[in-house]
């Protein structure tokens, strides 16, 4: 099998992160160049499924590059959540849209050529054991045996981190038919959008609406996707988006905001004039506190400076949202204190009781299979596994490359549906 694989030995991981600080601005390049922490091979094994009923082999057919891929890569990925992420050889991508190969015995939901977007989290019921609490309560994606294979033979809370069962940057990765959520003819550009765009609705869910006015701070592919499905969930809502240059802003209006600004201090002087609110100015700070502020902000760049801003922007007993890549962060956290505030985090995506019970998989594949919801042109990049370095390089470089969501295709002899 052709895969781009893993290995997250430690000296290879160290030399990575110590790559990334070269001279010239060449450390990224430099870093997957010298520390042979990815490499893509093809004389790795094709998965074997798991013993057991219903588990399924696929043919990926796109699967997108994310930002917890590129931190991997680049070796910048929180070492507390390592403890997530176990295994030592992974095959990385999670965000596919696959084949149905062949299936295992006792297989009923699917049949061999059905198209397919895999839900990548995988918890008790798929390794085989009772429901700890988390999945009893309703939250599979926080299982708390996230580290205990079991069955699945996975040491990772999803799919996309361990070789085992392959992955997206692969051409075969294994799932269990309870993952996976039939497409149809959905083009392809829009289908292989169905997990990010799950974790945005996700997201988006954890506010139960108190008001009219929200905020998404970084319109890249998440954020985009959460402005989307505030559009559809709350149709009269108010929505700013904030991000740098105007080639986000410019996506993140067709999404369905109302308006986008550059970020920074002054988005609270223009939200003051633009929707009223008296604008308090701490001494000694840069950035002022909007009185009468909005009613949620969905961070989705978790970067000291949106979190500050983000916390500056609520009105009080206002909700923020974590939504962005984990990390250690140095915030000022008073104002959740002073005004109440809730901080809300949220991984990953799995049944909502706000749709009786299904997944908000299962509601985004609905949603995609209808043209009206805007997210068009959001895969910007499609690579083979041989160009995976220029794959990650532009995926790392976002809007500097033109870029939102970078996919690559590992099998392309299964013919993309077209737009």
């Amino acid at each position: 099998m052709r895969a781009v694989l893993t290995d997250l030995s430690i000296p290879r991981y160290l030399l990575t992160a110590a790559a990334q600080h070269l001279p010239g601005g060449i450390g990224k390049s430099a870093g997957l160049r010298l520390s042979g922490l990815i490499s893509l091979r093809d004389d790795l094994a094709t998965p074997a499924l798991p013993e057991g009923p219903g588990w399924v082999l696929l043919r990926p057919e796109l699967s997108g590059i994310c930002g917890s891929d590129t931190a991997i890569a680049h070796a910048k990925s929180s070492r507390v959540l390592s403890a997530f992420y176990a295994a030592r050889r992974q095959i990385l991508g999670h965000e596919i849209v696959a084949v149905v190969d062949r299936t295992g015995p006792g297989t009923t939901s699917v049949s061999a050529g059905d198209r397919v977007a895999i839900d990548p989290v995988l918890s008790c019921v798929h390794r085989g054991f009772p429901p700890c609490r988390s999945c009893r309560e309703g939250f599979p994606y926080v299982c708390e045996r996230f580290d205990q294979p079991g069955a699945s033979r996975c040491h990772s809370s999803t799919l996309g981190f361990d070789a085992g069962l392959g992955g997206g940057w692969g051409q075969y990765v294994v799932a269990h038919e309870s993952q996976l959520h039939r497409l149809g003819a959905i083009p392809s550009h829009r289908a292989v959008l169905s997990e990010p765009a799950s974790i945005a609705l996700h997201a988006a869910l954890h506010w139960r609406r108190r008001g009219d006015r929200a905020v998404v701070t970084g319109p890249g592919t998440i954020g985009l996707l959460l402005i989307a499905a505030l559009r559809r969930l709350h149709p009269d809502l108010d929505i700013t988006a904030v991000g740098p240059g105007a080639f986000s802003r410019d996506r993140a209006v067709r999404a369905g905001a109302d308006r986008a600004l550059e970020p920074g201090p002054r988005v609270v002087d223009s939200l003051a004039l633009l929707q009223g609110g008296r604008v308090i100015r701490p001494r000694l700070t840069r950035t002022p506190i909007l009185e009468q502020g909005v009613d949620v902000v969905f961070d989705c760049v978790a970067l000291p400076a949106s979190l500050d801003l983000g916390l500056h922007l609520l009105r009080p007993t206002g909700m923020l949202v974590l939504v962005g890549g984990a990390g250690r962060q140095r915030v000022d956290w008073s104002l959740v204190w002073n005004r109440q505030l809730t901080v809300q985090g949220t991984v990953n995506s799995g049944p909502e009781p706000a749709l009786g019970g299904r997944t908000t998989m299962s509601q985004v594949v609905e949603w995609l299979a209808d043209p009206s919801y805007a997210v068009d042109g959001l895969v910007t990049h499609t690579f083979g596994l041989g160009e995976w370095r220029a794959a990650l390089r532009t995926a790392s470089a976002g809007p500097r490359a033109g870029a939102v969501k970078v996919a690559l295709r590992p099998n392309p002899d299964i013919p993309l549906v077209p737009r």
